[in-house]
């Protein structure tokens, strides 16, 4: 049986407990994976994100099929205040009646989806780490629970935006429109500006993808970390002495606690900015320079 020291020696310290919950479960079979490998796949972020997507749409559909028409129940009452803020948000934006049938129902699943998936950084830091080490036997298997803190999953949703700009703008100005545009905007039809148009056209759709999958990412990343530092607060206490040892629990429960509840309007409003961005920009698409 090991002794207390050498429990002690052989546990994490502050920062291999960190960098070991901020590292992916993926499919290269090591700690890290280079960043420029597009082989490698994060299953980790993978899974919760089809996870919290289908849970996200039995939801809805189960409010949908057992809705009223007489007094709704709350959580109906939720869903339908919900649903006319996403729809006057996308009339407000997108004049184009046709667009919107598609672009609504996909802005309200967007923000419904990102919720749940951010909402996953209120489970307990270690509570699924630790079910999916016992699952495996591997006391060092790797799992990160909040796909939105992943820049590979928030990159890949704001590319699927950019995807559906480019497609909008074809279909509203027609595949020879939307070059002449990209080489005569926003400077002007001149063949001396062609060149400086389109740099400047391809600098913003990168841009916009970028901050879009970024912005997302760093708050939810951000977010996650601090939970962490506030559970080694409170994994701290066993081994103090004195009266640190109850003062850093108790530090734990009330940090933990009020940035949990800061934390549901940054859950919320991350979400919120996410969904507007995508509808604006998705707008814009629907707009000639």
């Amino acid at each position: 049986m090991a002794t207390g020291h050498e429990a002690a020696a052989n546990a994490p310290n502050a920062g291999e407990y960190v960098v070991h919950h901020l590292t992916q479960l993926n499919t290269s079979g090591h700690a890290q994976a280079s960043i420029v490998d597009f082989s490698v796949i994060n299953l980790d972020t993978l899974f919760f994100s089809i996870l919290m997507g289908v849970l996200g749409l039995l939801f809805m559909f189960r409010v949908a099929k057992n809705a009223s028409a007489g007094v709704p129940g709350r959580v109906q009452a939720a869903l339908e205040i919900l649903l006319e803020m996403v729809d006057s948000q996308a009339k407000a934006i997108i004049h184009n009646k046709q667009s919107r049938q598609f672009v609504a129902p996909l802005g309200l699943t967007v923000f419904v989806w990102i919720f749940l998936m951010n909402s996953m950084d209120f489970l307990p830091v270690d509570l699924l780490p630790r079910i999916w080490q016992s699952i495996t036997g591997n006391p060092h298997a790797f799992l990160r629970v909040v796909p939105t803190a992943d820049l590979n999953g928030t990159l890949g949703m704001s590319l699927g935006v950019l995807v559906l700009c480019v497609w909008y703008n074809i279909k509203v100005k027609g595949l020879g429109g939307w070059i002449h545009e990209l080489f005569t905007a926003p400077f002007g039809n001149h063949p001396l500006l062609y060149l400086p148009n389109f740099l400047m056209q391809m600098i913003e759709f990168l841009s916009k993808t970028v901050s879009h999958g970024m912005r997302l990412f760093g708050n939810m990343y951000a977010g996650e970390l601090l939970f962490m530092l506030i559970a080694l607060m409170g994994a701290a206490y066993g081994g103090s002495e004195g009266a640190t040892g109850p003062l850093l629990w108790i530090g734990h429960v009330l940090a933990g606690s009020a940035w949990a509840v800061f934390h549901i309007l940054i859950v919320l409003l991350q979400a919120f900015i996410f969904m507007m961005l995508a509808l604006v920009y998705i707008g814009q698409a629907h707009e000639g320079h």
